[in-house]
């Protein structure tokens, strides 16, 4: 096995801007800030943020504005999202968004796209979505690629700015569905397995095989989107993730709570039947020391063989969760 997998992969992180209990967005936003300044300090690569809505423990409903605060509060690190939920919204207004962000901050915007709602149904009917959009999913990425091209300048509608910028655009998905599309137009691929883990492999095994070349990109490129909880000893980490535990139980038998205080786990922290159905849904989750960190990774790294790790972090103490980052970017960094 390949032991310095970890330090040649590109290592990035996706912020769900999470609420904790007795938090608000406004601490969340600050705490956000704090975390993407650290993580420039200790090379990590970009910063993503997602799409959610009518969702008491998110706060990255206005993901365009979120990733403005944040590349203006940055230099080096690369920001965008992941994803935008564009059954959401019209073409041309992502990319006239995207177009403003890009100008304002040149060669840092990454463009991520989902089909899903990123909701519920009723609030997705409220976003105005049709009720067919997602399947119009890869007709308006094709649409929004014509406005952020040199060669819509010409055309009747146009997005100014955006137009010639080329930004670079990721398919997101939790499925093969999304595997198919990226490979069909030659686009980098960012797949969920942070909560979806089941079909990771063969996603990207049918991206692979399926890629065709394209003005953006040359060869398939994939992230693989993973929890990590870090701390100095396992013990600790495991504490830690009972907040994470939680929330993600919640999400699974629809009580959906902001991220509470961890707790001691004990036998009697979780009902059998309910973990049980949690690990399937975070196979991919990785908690421990640096030590034990380190191994796991290196193993996903291996069987996946994934051009760049996105990490994400549902901890609930502001500085627990920076020292979770921190400690991989030691191990990254070759310094643990």
């Amino acid at each position: 096995m390949n032991t310095n997998k970890l330090s040649q992969t590109r290592i990035s992180v996706l912020d769900l801007a999470i609420v904790r209990d007795g938090g608000t967005p406004s601490e969340t936003f600050k705490n956000s800030v704090d975390l993407a300044q650290q993580l420039e300090k200790w090379g990590y690569y970009r910063f993503w943020l997602a799409e959610h809505h009518n969702m008491p423990g998110i706060a990255s409903s206005a993901t365009s504005i979120l990733i403005a605060h944040i590349a203006a509060a940055t230099t080096t690190l690369r920001v965008g999202s992941g994803g935008i939920m564009l059954p959401n919204h019209t073409p041309l207004i992502i990319a006239e968004q995207f177009g403003t962000l890009a100008t304002l901050f040149p060669n840092r915007i990454d463009l991520g796209l989902g089909r899903a709602p990123g909701t519920d149904q009723f609030t997705a009917s409220a976003l105005r979505r049709d009720e067919h959009a997602a399947m119009e999913f890869p007709a308006n990425v094709q649409e929004l690629q014509l406005y952020l091209s040199e060669g819509n300048k010409n055309g009747r509608v146009r997005a100014i700015p955006g137009e010639g910028l080329n930004i670079p655009i990721w398919i997101l998905g939790s499925s093969t569905d999304s595997a198919y599309l990226a490979a069909s137009l030659g686009l980098p691929y960012a797949f969920a397995s942070h909560f979806a883990p089941s079909q990771l492999h063969t996603a990207i095994a049918i991206y692979r095989n399926n890629f065709k070349p394209s003005d953006q990109l040359k060869q398939p490129y994939v992230i693989a989107c993973v929890n990590v909880i870090a701390a100095d000893t396992d013990q600790e980490a495991q504490r830690l993730a009972t907040s994470f535990k939680k929330l993600f139980l919640g999400i699974i038998t629809g009580n959906r709570q902001q991220l509470k205080e961890p707790v001691d786990p004990d036998d009697n922290f979780m009902d059998p039947m309910e973990e049980a159905a949690l690990q399937q849904m975070i196979a991919y989750t990785f908690i421990g020391g640096p030590e034990k960190l380190k191994k796991e990774l290196e193993q996903f790294l291996e069987q996946t063989k994934v051009d760049e790790l996105m990490v994400a972090t549902a901890v609930y103490e502001h500085e627990a969760r920076l020292h979770s980052y921190e400690i991989l970017g030691q191990l990254k960094n070759g310094l643990l």
